[in-house]
């Protein structure tokens, strides 16, 4: 059994906690929050838990094996190091922190002392995803041309993030996950209209070698909730609409033909083939439960979590890149053949 202790019980922390208990090979030993009446509403629910305002009561408890950490992200960085340097097993909201280097800081401490360290990507653990993933695979989309993503709402305004780093970080972790190749070179813009606050409003472009394309649409400030991504291949096509209650997933035998009878490129002819569309079953566990079984897996086995360090640097990498090309009008940003560092800088 793997004894957790879970750090911030604000919007994130009750679902981990939740599904925490429900998981088979974890137990949750203890909770913290700097607030009193967070603390008592666990204390209501669990009252076998223990609670307290001092993290440092976790660390030095030495029956809990794992940290789960849900607090705003400028805090992720010293809460996930001073847990790994205390011996424990590490999953972290995501971003995993701030900066780049401060992500293989933690990575560096979690190989150093053998010890799990995962990044809560959550939609990477949905069934959905997952599904796309296997399809991707296949083989049966053909040679993948696009990845177009709309993900917009009214709010949650943050207040140490912007709109790329609250809601891009999403499509950046998805993408990290099923297409086989990382980004050659991103470039964004965005803007703000709240005085002090951050960017709510972005779009994001990224170039692949491969001639794929990518397109992400973020917005705090959406009178209505969309999370919708098209996935285009030359041979078949995917919409995946999380909104949707059932049928999220919906791969369409629908694509285009190039019947050239000339030489000349430009007298090409394009046909139109349409098929039919199917929706693959997906099973209905919560994703977070699926990943919490991965976490705890992961610590008893030591295999690489999905959503490892590696996965989560990459992800805060392109969020930088993209940050930076933001604040430069939409400059673009060239990175290394891995996707995990600059290659040239800004061109």
């Amino acid at each position: 059994m793997i004894k957790v202790g879970v750090v911030g019980y604000g919007y994130w922390g009750p679902n981990l906690v939740r599904n925490l208990f429900e998981v088979s090979e974890t137990e949750v030993v203890a909770v913290s929050d700097q607030r009193e009446e967070r603390l008592a509403l666990v204390k209501s629910r669990y009252p076998s838990v223990e609670v307290t305002t001092n993290y440092r009561d976790m660390l030095a408890n030495n029956e809990i094996d794992a940290i789960a950490i849900a607090t705003p992200v400028s805090t992720h960085y010293d809460l996930a190091m001073q847990a790994l340097q205390s011996g424990k097993h590490v999953m972290v909201e995501k971003p995993m922190p701030s900066t780049s280097e401060q992500a293989m800081r933690l990575i560096d401490e979690a190989t150093r002392r053998n010890l799990t360290l995962l990044v809560d990507h959550t939609f990477v653990y949905t069934a959905a995803v997952r599904k796309i993933k296997d399809i991707v695979e296949s083989g049966k989309l053909g040679n993948i041309y696009y990845y177009d993503s709309t993900r917009v709402n009214l709010g949650l305004f943050q207040h140490d993030v912007d709109v790329l780093w609250d809601l891009a970080v999403h499509d950046l972790a998805i993408m990290s996950y099923i297409l086989p190749n990382a980004p050659c070179a991103v470039a964004a813009t965005g803007i703000n209209h709240v005085i002090g606050g951050t960017e709510n409003l972005a779009y994001l472009t990224m170039f692949f070698e491969e001639n794929v394309i990518a397109h992400v649409n973020v917005n705090w400030l959406s009178p209505v909730k969309i999370r919708r991504t098209l996935i285009g291949g030359s041979k078949q096509m995917i919409v995946y609409d999380d909104m949707e209650p059932s049928e999220k997933v919906k791969v369409y035998d629908k694509g285009i033909t190039l019947n050239s009878g000339t030489d000349n490129l430009y007298k090409a002819l394009v046909g139109y083939r349409s098929g039919d569309m199917f929706a693959p079953h997906l099973d209905v566990s919560e994703a977070l439960k699926v990943e919490l079984q991965h976490f705890a897996h992961c610590i008893c086995t030591g295999e690489e979590p999905m959503t490892g360090g590696f996965m989560g640097l990459q992800v805060v990498r392109l969020l930088e890149s993209a940050s930076y090309s933001m604040k430069h009008r939409g400059r673009l940003v060239e990175l290394a053949a891995d996707g995990l560092g600059i290659r040239t800088g800004a061109a």
